[in-house]
């Protein structure tokens, strides 16, 4: 356990500040969260995030944003356990799964799925785009899930024990269920079991009840309903109480 908590500025709804947080369970790693809507940071924000996006890791003078460089920080930073195989080979395939969570996963079951059906109603008042859902729904996310199966370990994980592949694998899903979604075992029995099993593990599970407390909760709610739960929070807020499009929404 480490005396200083690492700072993570993001939702505990993201699937890469989740990412990010069950990577710090793992270790042990004290840590307190700004759980900030990425549309309503303030400038401040925006100087530390310049693409306006979440997580934000600030640890000792050492800020830096993306899931990936964060994790891959907090693994040289805080070595045991590590969650990255020690194989050049196998680590390499490591961070190419990771990427594709990360990029192709993160812009279909995050980008047209969750967001479309969760974050326009409760950020823009806005309905979904439904012809973007029903592309990712009929065509993009039984693709991604087709990758999987051959991927995918039938028992286990990836590498042995738990890496950020894994995690990374896993993140989306838990989003993708807030938007209704659920992996058909019949179609896909090896992806099924792995997301159910790697989302069972006690660091997603700890993160559970942070993400129930959020889901659904007003903006300006969330903070009281996280401290009501136990969520280990940040005094100081970079949130704002009106929402702005970053340039990737621009």
């Amino acid at each position: 356990m480490h005396s200083q908590p690492v700072r993570i500025i993001g939702s505990f709804l993201s699937p890469y500040v989740r990412k990010v947080l069950v990577c710090l369970e793992y270790k042990n790693v004290r840590y307190e969260v700004d759980p900030i809507v990425p549309f309503y940071g303030n400038e401040e924000f925006g100087r530390l995030s310049p693409l306006r996006r979440i997580p934000v890791l600030i640890d000792d003078s050492v800020t830096l944003c993306d899931s990936t460089v964060i994790c891959e920080y907090l693994d040289e930073r805080y070595p045991n356990p590590s969650l990255m195989p020690r194989d050049p080979a196998r680590r390499a395939r490591a961070r190419w799964l990771e990427e594709f969570a990360d990029t192709r996963m993160g812009d279909v079951f995050i980008w047209r799925y969750y967001y479309q059906l969760v974050v326009r109603r409760f950020v823009w008042q806005e309905g979904p785009d439904e012809e973007i859902v029903r592309k990712a729904r009929e065509r993009e996310i039984p693709e991604i899930l087709d990758y999987l199966e051959s991927e995918l370990p039938a028992e286990g994980f990836l590498f042995g024990s738990v890496s950020t592949a894994d995690i990374s694998i896993a993140s989306p899903f838990r989003n993708a269920a807030f938007a209704r979604f659920s992996i058909d075992a019949s179609l896909w029995p090896i992806t099924a079991s792995f997301v159910a099993r790697t989302l069972a593990l006690p660091p997603f599970e700890a993160l559970k009840r942070y993400e129930d407390a959020t889901i659904g909760a007003p903006v300006t709610e969330r903070r009281t309903r996280l401290l009501a739960v136990g969520a280990p929070l940040t005094e100081t807020t970079l949130g704002t109480p009106i929402p702005q499009r970053g340039v990737m929404l621009a």
